[in-house]
């Protein structure tokens, strides 16, 4: 029984997880020398995520029966991406005004050490090109670049064009489409063995941020760390579980279903590092490929609700431990601002930074510099940030199939109630077959 737990890919990444804390604490040295492991675990899955995408995303496309689906799927998405992220960012402030966790600080800006944000401030400062420069951005200079570059949105695009023009081509797209299914299946191969070492690099990846940073600097900013992982927590259970629910699942069997990605994200602080497996298990649940393949990458960058949650708490917990008073007006402003600049940061080192100082930035009355407060346990809520995203994006994905009719209802009551025998440890090749978006069924005039 206990051979059998630990050959289980979840139970090793957690007990990676523990001897890296361990490793961290006892020997910081070690354990920050460590950071290539989880460094090149999130390169090596960066190597088939483009590929990936490109053949998901494609493929769906190529095999829809109808077009117009595309448009509404991809409509909808935007939609719900949008409400979802407003949902995230304001009970990110709710949250923070009712704890206060910066109250009581008393910080000076003035006696602040700016260096150390300096790069996160100038690469705000210099990607501040709007909203017209982000619509340009998703049109890549070319294929070759955006795959070069790993930028999801040009990819996207190129892939939504690509899958549309073998749909229209019919029979002469065919032998097109039959390489880029082998050429699929060979990708999830590759994401199945890569998984192998997902335990090594979690126990690299936490070693360093306990060896670097410090138990310490948990400590001495514990009240803005408990609150923010207290906030994704309401947000899992009470607003995703409310879509669950609407959707027809249990959010707790749904998380059960998905715990290996949990744990990998816990492990690695990105949920980048888990995008391929993500897809081909939603696949496997009974979500649509089209579906699967525009939601995932897409709320990479629109459906980051981690990271809107922490926006809005970390701008008020600056305000609040520099002693800076904000009216009702200034923190609807901070809200506004965030709904555009939450949006084009994806895919950036230390994004979530770089959006915050491009959001304070454009007030005039809370100090940028207050942002050195947050370096010590950024790190450590990025765990949390990364999990409510995947979380997040998962459960879009299905309530978006749902919404649009692409959601086989029955085999993912099956899958999740454990009827059909689904092996995720095992290589991920592909093994539900493409389904198609189906037009919703209902009274017309609804």
């Amino acid at each position: 029984m206990a051979k059998r737990l630990i050959g289980k890919l979840y139970v090793q990444v957690l007990i990676g997880v523990t001897l890296g804390i361990l490793l961290g604490v006892f020997w910081p040295q070690v354990g920050t020398d460590l950071k290539p492991l989880g460094d090149a675990f999130i390169k090596l899955i960066k190597m088939v995520f483009a590929p990936i995408i490109f053949a998901t995303v494609v493929l769906g496309i190529a095999k829809m029966e109808n077009m117009k689906e595309l448009g509404r799927v991809g409509v909808r998405a935007l939609i719900y991406f949008e409400v979802l992220s407003t949902f995230a960012l304001v009970l990110g402030l709710v949250v923070v005004n009712i704890v206060q966790p910066g109250q009581g600080m008393n910080v000076d800006p003035a006696t602040l050490d700016t260096h150390s944000i300096a790069s996160y401030t100038a690469a705000a400062a210099s990607g501040s090109g709007g909203f017209t420069d982000f619509l340009l951005h998703v049109i890549p200079g070319s294929v070759t670049d955006a795959f070069a570059k790993n930028e999801i949105l040009p990819i996207l695009l190129f892939s939504t064009l690509f899958g549309i023009a073998l749909s229209h081509l019919g029979a002469r797209g065919k032998p097109m489409v039959d390489v880029l299914e082998a050429f699929s299946h060979g990708m999830f191969f590759i994401v199945g063995m890569v998984m192998r070492v997902a335990p090594l690099a979690a126990c690299g990846a936490m070693a360093f941020t306990v060896g670097k940073y410090g138990l310490g600097s948990i400590v001495s900013l514990g009240k803005l760390m408990a609150t923010m992982y207290l906030t994704c927590l309401l947000f899992v259970v009470i607003v995703l579980g409310s879509i669950a629910r609407l959707s027809g699942f249990s959010l707790w069997k749904f998380l059960k279903y998905i715990r290996e990605e949990l744990f990998t994200v816990l492990g690695t602080s990105s949920s980048e590092s888990v995008v391929p497996q993500l897809m081909n298990k939603l696949e496997r649940v009974g979500v649509s490929k089209p579906v699967v393949g525009l939601v995932i990458p897409s709320g990479l960058t629109f459906n980051p609700d981690g990271q809107c949650i922490y926006y809005t708490m970390a701008a008020i917990f600056i305000a609040q431990a520099t002693n800076t008073p904000l009216t009702l007006m200034d923190q609807l402003i901070v809200l506004g601002v965030l709904l555009l600049t939450s949006k084009g940061s994806a895919g950036v080192t230390g994004s979530g930074f770089i959006t915050l100082a491009a959001t304070l930035a454009t007030m005039d009355n809370i100090p940028v510099a207050g942002m050195v407060l947050l370096l010590g346990v950024d790190r450590f809520m990025s765990e949390a940030r990364a999990i409510t995203n995947t979380i997040g994006n998962a459960i879009g994905t299905l309530a978006i199939a749902k919404w649009v009719g692409a959601l086989d209802q029955e085999r993912m009551n099956q899958v999740l109630d454990g009827h059909v025998a689904v092996e995720p440890d095992k290589p991920l090749e592909p093994s539900v077959p493409t389904q198609r978006v189906r037009p919703e069924t209902r009274p017309s005039g609804a």
